[in-house]
């Protein structure tokens, strides 16, 4: 399906804070640099009819003050939008709100680089429990999916990609992922030890680890 550690080492991971609406906010920032335009990355983040080629199908109005959901995930509010800049909107899944920040920028000549911020209010427990690998890996794996569509102009295989998300290379990529998003957590201030133990957790939770002994672990 895709090169696993290329993926992995195209991808920048940074974790940090910062003041966001209701008080401090852990930032969980997501970037990779394409071979496109800046306006085609833009319109393959925005435009509906080609959001599920890459990610999940979208309902709804994706302007600003719309509501939209992706099917079987979040749903939100567009609050900012700065075509083709970048956009703010709420990410509300499972009764908890969050927010996304999309900045697209030129990145020299016929390349453009996409950066997300995920944005959350996330108490010190939850944290400690699980890190910035909770929301990081599926963010990764977010953009397996771009990184195929601007390479070839297709869609992709969203049941395929279910499958290889599941076979031993789909979980070769999740914990390289997670050891990635461990050193960023690392990088910013976390205790080690305390950065390892929830990035196994949350590793195992996307690969299955633990299953065979009934472990019940999510993100």
């Amino acid at each position: 399906m895709i090169d696993v550690d290329q993926q992995i080492s195209a991808v920048r991971r940074r974790v940090g804070t910062r003041e966001f609406k209701a008080g401090e906010a852990r930032v969980v920032t997501v970037s990779q640099v394409y071979d496109s335009t800046v306006e085609d990355v833009w319109d393959a983040c925005t435009n509906p009819e080609r959001i599920p080629r890459w990610f999940l199908p979208v309902s709804g109005e994706l302007r600003l003050g719309g509501r939209f959901q992706l099917e079987g995930n979040a749903g939100g509010t567009v609050e900012r939008c700065d075509p083709p800049k970048g956009f703010t909107a709420t990410w509300e899944y499972g009764g908890e709100v969050s927010w996304i920040e999309l900045r697209v920028s030129a990145e020299g000549e016929g390349r453009a680089r996409f950066e997300l911020d995920h944005i959350a209010h996330v108490d010190d427990e939850r944290w400690a429990e699980y890190g910035p690998g909770a929301v990081g890996i599926g963010w990764d794996m977010g953009l397996i999916g771009l990184a195929l569509h601007l390479s070839t102009g297709a869609a992709v295989d969203t049941q395929a990609g279910m499958v290889w998300a599941g076979s031993e290379e789909g979980r070769r990529f999740a914990t390289l992922s997670g050891e990635g998003w461990y050193e960023a957590a690392v990088a910013d201030g976390d205790e080690p030890g305390a950065a390892r133990a929830a990035a196994d957790r949350t590793i195992a939770a996307y690969t299955g680890a633990g299953e065979e002994t009934g472990s019940e672990e999510g993100a």
